[in-house]
């Protein structure tokens, strides 16, 4: 019998699943879309909109029904179950679900002849909505818990980050102080992750080092919850989140109800659960001279890290697959949703159009840079504006010149934006630590990098040569990978043989097929005398942004 491993993922908008065998193909997919599938829930997105302003929650009943209908919809497509070696997945972050004693038991005495979604049901969850990343709600909560750490640049080294309004500490914090009953009914608090992962389990499963460190609450260095960070968000809370465990963790087998209802095999192995950005960067197996550059509707940078830089504007995160490294998180509001603004407005809303101006303007565009920013943005930390140059403005003289309303022609708007968002991201990229030589790549995913003109710019900006990876959502495939890989790594362990690192043995499967990754631009030669000076007037003109604010 063939051997497979499934992968899934809970993201904001859908749960989707993918089945591998042992050369890493794909075998099987499915995917259950909230908006679509589940009208009963009324979710936008994927998530409701609470009472009060920043609030943005969801049902954990959805996702218990996801599971059931991703795996019907599997087991229609043919999919063999009983050949599965192992499972591991991953989900959005910063979610939290807060069980109770009724549903803990519920978990462990699951019957294979009924619906998860009809026994998991509202009953289970002494918090019937789960906050979600979106939520922004906790500013009160993020500042007091800072002062009570003794500081920003305190918790930043503890935790790898800031205390952020929609990272689970803050969320955790705010239901302690307004819904004191339910938080003291709350038995177990899972991540959205763990959440799944206690679902395959029947039993509640641990959080993951890696999910972990995105939460304001584990000590990144150590790898244990801060006794520090503890106290300064609820009463009780270490009893409530249990003990984290490494990413590489096998948690246990299957449950029964899984094995009775969908006929996998008793020995099927449950691998941890990770966070989404965390699983991906396993999906896409980025080395250590690589940066993943996601161009979405925010635009997202991941890339390795052997230390943990105290960088207050990003994230820092323990590394999902190399032991005892880190990966750094970079998020840029204004990505993809500003590049469709300016093609609406400049390029009569055809990316042909679009292409075409950026394709037959100059690189370095004479000297005019723009800075746009739709919405307040959280790197750099500017309010919602824009900023014109051309070749004369600088920081010492820009106060007594008229400021740019707009540019000559289209071309040059066109090359502005896209110039000055390449010029932001490599910025961060540097300042959180990331070296930059002549062994840097790019793995660029995300709907714009389809775009080969902004692709080129990319490249030139960073003076590397960029690849894509023609595969199906990576966080999805990086838990197909991990099971694969964890199982490998425990096996090797008890037989007392030595193991390949996960980079490697991963990479000698994927190299053989052909769709893994590819170069598709690089860098003209004369990229960094073009752009290392436009580096500096980039931080210039942040910092007339920045000035405008006091």
């Amino acid at each position: 019998m063939e051997k497979t491993y499934l992968g899934l993922d809970l993201s904001t908008q859908k749960l989707k699943a993918v089945l591998i065998n042992d050369k890493l193909e794909i075998l099987h997919q499915a995917e259950v879309k909230f908006d679509v599938d589940f009208p009963e829930f009324q979710t936008n997105g994927g998530v409701k909109a609470g009472e009060n302003k920043n609030e943005f929650f969801c049902d954990p009943v959805m996702w218990v029904k996801a599971v059931d209908t991703v795996l019907d919809r599997m087991v229609l497509q043919g999919a063999n179950f009983t050949s599965v070696l192992a499972i591991s997945g991953s989900a959005q972050q910063h979610g939290s679900v807060y069980w109770n004693q009724h549903g803990i038991d519920k978990l462990q005495n699951l019957d294979p002849d009924m619906f998860l979604y009809n026994q998991i049901n509202s009953d289970a969850f002494a918090v019937k909505k789960s906050p979600i990343w979106m939520d922004s709600s906790t500013t009160k909560q993020c500042k007091e818990m800072e002062e009570a750490v003794g500081g920003r640049d305190e918790m930043v080294k503890i935790t790898g980050s800031k205390c952020y309004e929609r990272f689970t500490a803050a969320q955790i914090r705010k239901i302690f102080q307004q819904q004191r009953d339910a938080y003291d009914n709350t038995v177990r608090i899972s991540l959205v992750s763990s959440f799944l992962a206690s679902i395959f389990l029947n039993k509640i499963a641990p959080i993951d080092y890696s999910d972990g460190s995105g939460m304001n609450l584990l000590d990144i260095n150590e790898r244990r919850w801060s006794q520090k960070c503890l106290d300064a968000c609820a009463d009780g809370v270490e009893e409530k989140l249990g003990q984290p465990v490494p990413t590489a963790s096998i948690l246990g087998k299957i449950g029964t109800f899984f094995v009775q209802r969908y006929n996998f095999s008793t020995s099927t192995k449950v691998i941890a659960f990770t966070g989404d950005n965390a699983s991906a960067v396993a999906g896409l197996n980025i080395h250590d001279d690589w940066l993943a550059f996601s161009l979405g509707t925010s635009d997202t940078i991941m890339l390795s890290l052997n230390h943990h830089p105290c960088f207050t504007d990003g994230h820092v995160l323990i590394h999902p697959t190399k032991e005892n490294g880190f990966m750094g998180l970079l998020c840029f509001k204004n990505g993809a949703l500003v590049r469709d603004t300016f093609k609406k407005a400049e390029a009569n809303n055809s990316w042909e159009i679009f292409t075409e101006c950026l394709q037959n303007s100059p690189r370095g565009n004479n000297g005019y840079m723009a800075l746009h920013y739709l919405s307040q943005e959280i790197l750099p930390n500017v309010p919602a504006g824009s900023l014109r140059w051309c070749a004369l403005d600088t920081y010492e003289n820009h106060s007594k010149r008229q400021p740019l309303i707009q540019f000559p022609v289209q071309q040059i708007e066109i090359r502005a934006l896209i110039e000055g968002q390449m010029l932001n991201r490599k910025a961060f990229a540097m300042d959180m630590g990331f070296n930059f030589g002549e062994n840097t790549k790019i793995l660029a995913t995300g709907g714009s990098s389809m775009n080969s003109a902004i692709l080129q710019v990319m490249s030139d900006v960073f003076n590397s040569p960029v690849y894509i990876q023609k595969t199906p959502e990576a966080a999805c495939l990086g838990a197909a990978y991990r099971a694969k890989y964890v199982l490998y790594m425990e096996t090797a362990k008890e037989n007392g043989d030595t193991y390949e690192n996960y980079h490697d043995y991963i990479k000698k499967y994927c190299d053989m097929k052909h769709y893994y990754i590819h170069r598709v631009v690089e860098p003209h030669g004369d990229s960094k005398i073009i752009y290392e000076p436009m580096l500096k007037r980039y931080r210039e003109m942040v910092q007339v942004m920045l000035d405008r604010q006091l």
